[in-house]
């Protein structure tokens, strides 16, 4: 039976007033199968069924939940603080999505109201127009969204009806039949030993509410949306628009072109117009990805699926042509492709496995092999819904649970889900950054002391690392400089100090040199990186390929790691070994059960350093903290500060004694010298005087 259930909200949303009035209001549990549904009285009263990112009729609990009531109101709201995080491509596959909603509703029986504005207060009036008990919306884990729903439900309290005060219902889908996330063992190593039974996507249900006297609006074209977004009061300034909208690549081409009169490759980000086919299911400007309403996913998914078989179709042949130019590494083609629609919530994760698996059994008469899927298309679709499922439902378990010292927040960067931290009120603002292998708590005793010292301070895991998503991609330094680039404008909204160990330290840096105006100072702590003396040309290349060797080089390392991740911290920590302790150790260890964890440790054996450390922190001058401890047994910290001093003019260095991880060794220490720096960078003192 699949079962819907609604539970109660984030416990920490960043407003206090908006905590106080969560945790007094009413928690809507219900549960909901199919046959249930069909078979059930029908409720008296109106409810709203509020659509952000789950743009479907298919396989959508909320659907289901609010057909029994007797006028049912689907509502989307246009609301400058969601779309502010979707790019123009994005926008475009919105539109499509909502026109065929719209349509999809109609043959419910329903229809879809279109609303611009503040979504709290056009909910509040909707509901108080139809009398509305219930407002039903996805479940969600993003923290700007979270936050957003929790406004909503503070605004609901101060409604009244003849029938009570309404209440928000949350729903979501569920991939696996589980009772209680707090009992989901947060290894994926133990959970997938618990074989825990999958459910099936439903049917949409019948609706009522096509004939209330509505005005239901019209859906905005796209060059009125474009206009809409660009009158968002809250829009970053231009300056920094731009920033996020020029990749690292063809920055780095740019400069190094410059410097050694390198041929400009790839700095034309102009694409010509395609020729786009009648029943294309590339619906947007770009092309890029399959777009449209649920059905054209789905037929575009069983044109995936079908790779290997032969069509005459042209709308078929064009997505395995965009297909095999996707596949940076086997299986990476599905996220790409698919991606934005999952994202959107245009099909659901479910209804893709569902498919996979149909068609595997149809293919293998009715079975399903123990030794893996018998076509590629059917193991990246399927292996990347499960990798999806299982991230969200530990971010879910996450927020909904008080573990941890931190409170954490979800930020979506490309469709995958970052965790991130924030202490502070005010202050300058801060970010660290850790390196490969940890995680945001590998800063766990220097958030809230540096914030203590009048700062603000975000802690960010990195993607592929830690409870952070683990896609199928291939992972650069650029890629991962990219998201610091866009968590800097589009979280933390303002230039930052940047603070980075081991090669989190070479991505802090590489930022420093592409994108300057969003980076107040640098700090490196025993950072990955070489110096070159004298450089008059400089190569680099942010092509991957995945090779055997590679593959099984990163299967043997991640054997290796498990068996030895013990010692191998400790090591790190040389003066202190007790705090590589067990908390850390099992941390780590766990991460690696992680699915994609091979994909990430691929990276490993083409990492490209090549760029030196002088030439990404030439424009820095007095503004670069090196904090170095001497006895990292991972690099030779004394030749390292040698060079330092003697090709990078205007940096300012501590030596300590401690290994690679100085700032989780010796926390109070690098704290203090932090919280010096910071003020000294502030005050606009001169860094000599930090000396």
């Amino acid at each position: 039976m699949a079962l819907i259930s609604f539970p109660r909200f984030l416990s920490r949303p960043l407003e206090s007033n908006h905590r106080r009035s969560l945790r007094s209001r009413h928690k809507c549990v219900c549960c909901v199968s199919p046959t249930a549904a069909a078979t059930s009285k029908g409720r008296s009263g109106s409810a709203v069924i509020w659509f952000k990112q789950d743009l479907r009729v298919d396989d959508h609990l909320g659907l289901v939940a609010a057909s029994k009531y007797q006028a049912v109101v689907p509502l989307y709201v246009f609301d400058h603080r969601i779309l502010s995080r979707y790019s123009n491509e994005m926008l475009e596959l919105v539109i499509f999505a909502l026109e065929d909603l719209r349509k999809s509703l109609k043959e419910q029986g329903s229809d879809l109201m279109i609303r611009f504005g503040r979504v709290e207060n056009v909910i509040r009036e909707l509901v108080e127009e139809v009398k509305a008990t219930s407002v039903f919306a996805e479940e969600e884990v993003e923290y700007h969204l979270r936050q957003m729903m929790a406004i909503v439900d503070e605004t609901l309290a101060k409604v009244s009806l003849v029938d009570g005060k309404p209440k928000i219902c949350l729903w979501q889908t569920p991939f696996y039949d589980i009772k209680n996330l707090n009992d989901l063992p947060v290894s994926h190593n133990e959970f997938r030993k618990l074989q825990r039974p999958l459910t099936s996507p439903i049917l949409p249900p019948t609706l009522a509410g096509a004939k209330l006297e509505a005005d239901w609006g019209p859906l905005p074209t796209f060059d009125e949306l474009k206009e809409f977004v660009n009158e968002n009061p809250w829009k970053l300034e231009e300056s920094w628009t731009l920033i996020n909208n020029m990749s690292a690549e063809t920055i780095l081409t740019d400069k190094l072109s410059k410097l050694g009169k390198r041929s400009k490759r790839n700095l034309n980000n102009q694409h010509s117009p395609r020729k786009r086919l009648d029943k294309s299911f590339f619906v947007t400007d770009k092309g890029n990805t399959v777009g449209g309403g649920t059905n054209a996913v789905l037929n575009a998914l069983q044109a995936y699926l079908r790779y290997l078989e032969g069509t005459v179709r042209d709308d078929w042949q064009e997505l395995q042509e965009k297909l095999r130019n996707a596949e940076s590494r086997d299986g990476a083609s599905f996220a790409t492709l698919f991606g934005p629609a999952l994202c959107l919530g245009i099909i659901s994760r479910r209804r893709v496995h569902y498919e996979a698996i149909k068609f595997e059994k149809e293919r293998n008469a009715g079975f399903l092999s123990p030794f893996g899927y018998s076509a590629a298309t059917v193991a990246a679709a399927a292996d990347a819904v499960c990798s999806m499922e299982w991230y969200w439902l530990m971010s879910l378990r996450s927020l909904r649970s008080n573990e941890g010292v931190y409170s954490t927040r979800i930020w979506r960067w490309n469709g995958y889900q970052i965790q991130y931290t924030v202490a502070g009120k005010e202050g300058p603002a801060i970010l660290l950054v850790h390196g490969f292998g940890a995680f945001l708590e590998h800063y766990r005793d220097n958030i809230y002391d540096i914030a203590d010292g009048g700062n603000r301070v975000w802690a960010i895991t990195l993607l592929g690392f830690g409870r952070s998503e683990k896609p199928n991609i291939v992972y650069t330094e650029l890629m991962w400089s990219e998201l610091l680039r866009d968590f800097t404008v589009e979280v933390v909204g303002e230039p930052v100090h940047l603070i980075g160990n081991s090669i989190g330290g070479y991505f802090v840096a590489i930022v420093a040199c592409l994108w300057p105006a969003v980076v107040k100072s640098v700090v490196l702590i025993n950072s990955a990186g070489n110096v070159i003396p004298e450089y008059s040309f400089l190569q680099f290349s942010n092509e991957r390929q995945a090779s055997g060797p590679i593959r099984l080089g990163a299967q043997l390392l991640l054997f290796y790691l498990r068996l030895n991740i013990s010692n191998f911290v400790k090591q790190c920590y040389p003066t202190r070994r007790e705090r590589a302790d067990d908390w850390l150790i099992s941390e780590m260890l766990r991460a690696s059960y992680d699915p994609g964890v091979l994909v990430v440790l691929e990276s490993i054996f083409s990492f490209n350093l090549s760029l030196p450390l002088n030439y990404l922190l030439e424009g820095f001058k007095e503004k670069v903290l090196i904090i170095q401890g001497i006895k990292d047994p991972i690099s030779d910290s004394k030749s390292k500060v040698a060079m330092l001093k003697e090709h990078c003019a205007g940096i300012v260095i501590r030596e300590l004694d401690a290994g690679h991880c100085p700032h989780d060794e010796k926390p109070e220490e690098v704290n203090s010298i932090i919280s010096e720096w910071i003020v000294t960078i502030e005050s606009k003192v001169p860094a000599e005087s930090f000396l």
